[in-house]
């Protein structure tokens, strides 16, 4: 009887550390392994259905603008005769992407965007509505102020109300710096999923030009 107890306590013992073993291993893979590569891209009628699913962000960066304009003389985000604007091709863009999101019938919660002119008409156009929100708002950021864009990382990060998607129309340099990837053109997004402490994962991009394309 002491010989069988002894050998079930080495067995246990033996399942315990092998157990443990293997924990250790996987919570090390999920922690260590990035986010951005644990989902690959979607595209087509999987990114529609994703979309229509909610709980996702799209990051618009705003449409066309006029690069004979600068934003260096304004006097505040309502001086948008001192700001870089959109163009007349840019406003038709943002229509154009606004009559497609309508036609996927995408659901759409808030809609926050830059104070900036370009942004809140790029958001205007599409969507008919805008939140500014000083969080997404543009500008580089700098040594002096590297936590410039910590609130937009966390709204990348943060949970969405189910059922509906968030909309962010913003910059280009705030995303890249965010996300570390390639600037998105004027009028591209980004079809973002949150996940909280992870952070979030980058599920698509989306140029201008593309929505339509999306289903036939």
């Amino acid at each position: 009887m002491t010989i069988r107890r002894s050998i079930a306590a080495a067995c246990f013992d033996t399942w315990v550390r092998t157990g443990l073993l293997v924990w250790l291993l996987l919570t090390f893979s999920v922690s260590a392994w990035p986010a951005e590569s644990a989902v690959p891209p979607l595209a087509g009628a999987q990114l529609v259905s994703a979309l229509r699913e909610g709980g996702l962000i799209i990051y618009f960066r705003h449409a066309s603008t006029d690069f004979g304009q600068s934003d260096e003389q304004m006097t505040g985000f309502e001086d948008c005769a001192r700001q870089r604007n959109l163009t007349d091709a840019g406003r038709a863009e943002a229509r154009r992407i606004g009559t497609e999101i309508s036609r996927l019938n995408i659901p759409v919660g808030e809609v926050l965007a830059s104070p900036f002119c370009r942004t809140t008409e790029t958001a205007r156009l599409i969507f008919g509505r805008a939140e500014a929100n000083s969080a997404v708002r543009g500008g580089p950021a700098s040594p002096e102020n590297s936590e410039r864009y910590a609130g937009l990382r966390s709204l990348l990060s943060a949970p969405v109300k189910p059922g509906t998607d968030l909309i962010i129309v913003s910059h280009g340099n705030p995303f890249a710096s965010v996300a570390g990837t390639p600037y998105l053109a004027e009028g591209e997004a980004a079809v973002i999923r949150p996940m909280e402490k992870q952070g979030f994962i980058i599920l698509a991009r989306i140029k201008k030009d593309e929505w339509a394309a999306l289903l036939p």
